[in-house]
């Protein structure tokens, strides 16, 4: 993950993969179709329609790739309509697929895909500017006792399973746990409270 850039460009980079307009045409398709659908594919085969998820898909793509992909997902090549004007060529994969593997690659590398139980009291909804990789390199070193070459190749994914099977009983509730015991707390007061108001009616 450090590849893509400095802490603050991986955010980006994540969030550009994921909001830009491309990124929910095809998660929507997805979702409705299960597939991308040709129209679908023909209409997001140019890049002039969602510059930024392409340029951080291929990005993604290159920095998690030790050889040359260009082949694959293709290249950038200077226009000739300005200075920073850029002509795309394409590579074998379609751009759609570009972007899929790109969101799953970033995913497992920053925010983790594991089905762990994650404890309502260590979730947080405040946003983050920056990605720091070094930060999660060190806590593995510290908890699993790793050199630091293997704490480097870890992705998000593997140090939440990691930490799931060194710490497996962890006492609380996770955010559905807690709402389902809310909810069924919430239909006994109910269910209290029409038997008051029939009793009441009754008398």
């Amino acid at each position: 993950m450090t590849k893509i850039g400095e802490p603050a460009q991986i955010v980006q980079t994540f969030y550009d993969l994921h909001n830009d307009d491309m990124s929910v045409l095809i998660n929507g398709a997805i979702q409705a179709y299960g597939r991308i659908p040709q129209w679908l594919i023909e209409y997001i085969s140019r890049p002039q329609s969602s510059k930024q998820a392409v340029y951080a898909a291929m990005n993604t793509m290159m920095a998690c790739c030790d050889d040359d992909i260009t082949p694959l997902i293709g290249e950038l090549l200077p226009g000739k309509t300005g200075k920073w004007a850029f002509v795309y060529r394409h590579g074998k994969m379609p751009l759609a697929d570009i972007v899929l593997v790109a969101q799953s690659l970033i995913q497992h590398g920053i925010i983790g895909k594991a089905k762990v139980r994650k404890l309502q009291r260590h979730e947080t909804q405040q946003a983050t500017s920056e990605f720091n990789a070094f930060e999660y390199i060190s806590a593995a070193r510290n908890h699993f006792s790793m050199p630091r070459s293997e704490a480097e190749q870890l992705t998000m994914t593997e140090f939440q399973m990691l930490l799931a099977a060194k710490y497996p009983d962890q006492k609380g509730f996770t955010r559905e746990e807690f709402d389902a015991v809310m909810d069924e707390d919430e239909r006994r007061w109910q269910a209290m409270l029409d038997q008051d108001k029939k009793k009441i009616k009754s008398q």
